[in-house]
């Protein structure tokens, strides 16, 4: 026991190396990393992420885990495109859009009871997309736009117009713009 107590560090102390690691990469890292790291709890790794947000700190929380948001990556052409398809189209769809380049920063869904729901994406690339389609296998969650049959934004952003006038141009292809 008295080992154990040891290893624990104070709150404060473990937020700041939460952020200083958060800052250190620009790869999403799952709770259940930070928290085995710590040597804490996943539950205590989400509050001490709630009050580094509280404190104004631009950490999101990713399908594949924290990000902590900085300027340089948010200095890119941004566009908002509205998509529908089936839920079997959807590794297709983020498929078409990482393959040219771009990265898919959210999706929202516009609720007839809750309004506009966003949720943070940050699929970068194809590796990013597998894991995403896996998870959402492997949980047998709902896919947001299954609240407005298949209907959502998403919010895109590329380094060079070039590259998101292709996966625009892809996505139309594929029937899935609206």
């Amino acid at each position: 026991m008295t080992q154990a107590k040891e290893k624990r560090i104070s709150a404060q102390v473990r937020r700041n190396s939460i952020l200083k690691r958060l800052q250190k990469t620009s790869d999403p890292i799952k709770g259940n990393d930070l928290a085995e790291f710590m040597n804490v709890s996943r539950q205590v790794i989400v509050q001490d992420i709630s009050l580094l947000k509280a404190e104004g700190q631009p950490i999101i929380a990713t399908s594949q885990g924290y990000l902590l948001l900085n300027q340089a990556q948010t200095n890119g052409i941004r566009k908002i495109v509205a998509c529908n398809h089936t839920v079997s189209e959807t590794e297709d769809e983020l498929t078409r859009i990482v393959s040219c380049g771009v990265t898919i920063l959210n999706v929202t869904v516009e609720h007839p009871l809750y309004g506009e729901i966003t949720r943070s994406l940050m699929i970068r690339n194809r590796s990013d997309v597998q894991n995403f389609v896996q998870n959402l296998e492997s949980t047998g969650a709902s896919l947001l736009s299954s609240l407005t049959d298949g209907v959502h934004l998403h919010e895109l952003e590329a380094e060079k117009p070039e590259q998101m006038e292709e996966a625009v141009h892809s996505l139309k292809q594929a029937g899935y713009l609206l």
